[in-house]
């Protein structure tokens, strides 16, 4: 009985903190929800994606995710929203800019929405709109997504290379993609490149 009881105080004690630390933190804490499609006008396209791209990379500059999950929840659906009502732009209708930031969208999405789009992806890159390397780094967060071994060594998780598929071979794979050597990309993130 005793150890019940001792347990029990344990537990609410746990629960009481945890509770106090959300409490106080509740406002770093945001649930956007599910991605949903938007109304967009098709004839807006450019400066949506113009936005969207504006956006995106201030968001990556403050490196602050949580501060402004909103607004990134916000920019891929505009991005879905615009493929689902407009077609998937080309550069015979937008900037590379704009190419982009259509890629930036469904890159910092859920796994589920890279996956569904990713074929418009391949035929974009081999159509010329976007590069090689926006093939790659998708490909390997896809692959990270579902569990298995990245092909081109563009993914960190939990601040280590995440795991690479042929590691000795990792260099010429990266080099067809228009990808720096993969030491030279882990310096940037403090990591050394061991091919074993």
């Amino acid at each position: 009985m005793k150890k019940i009881k001792v347990f029990l105080i344990i537990l609410l004690s746990l629960i009481s903190i945890v509770s106090i630390f959300l409490y106080i933190n509740r406002d770093k804490f945001t649930y956007v929800g599910s991605v949903d499609y938007v109304d967009v006008d098709c004839s807006k396209k450019i400066e949506i994606l113009n936005e969207v791209y504006k956006s995106d990379q201030k968001i990556r500059r403050e490196n602050n995710l949580i501060k402004n999950a909103k607004e990134d929840h916000r920019n891929q659906e505009l991005v879905i929203s615009i493929i689902e009502k407009c077609g998937m732009p080309t550069l015979k209708e937008v900037n590379q800019k704009q190419m982009n930031a259509i890629w930036l969208g469904l890159q910092h999405t859920e796994y589920k929405y890279r996956k569904k789009y990713f074929p418009l992806i391949e035929k974009a890159v081999k159509n010329g709109d976007l590069s090689k390397e926006h093939y790659a780094l998708m490909k390997d967060r896809i692959l990270m997504d579902e569990g298995k071994p990245q092909i081109y060594g563009s993914q960190i998780k939990n601040g280590k290379l995440y795991d690479l598929e042929e590691p000795e071979t990792v260099n010429e794979r990266r080099q067809k993609m228009g990808l720096e050597p993969i030491e030279d990309y882990l310096k940037r993130f403090n990591i050394t490149f061991d091919a074993n």
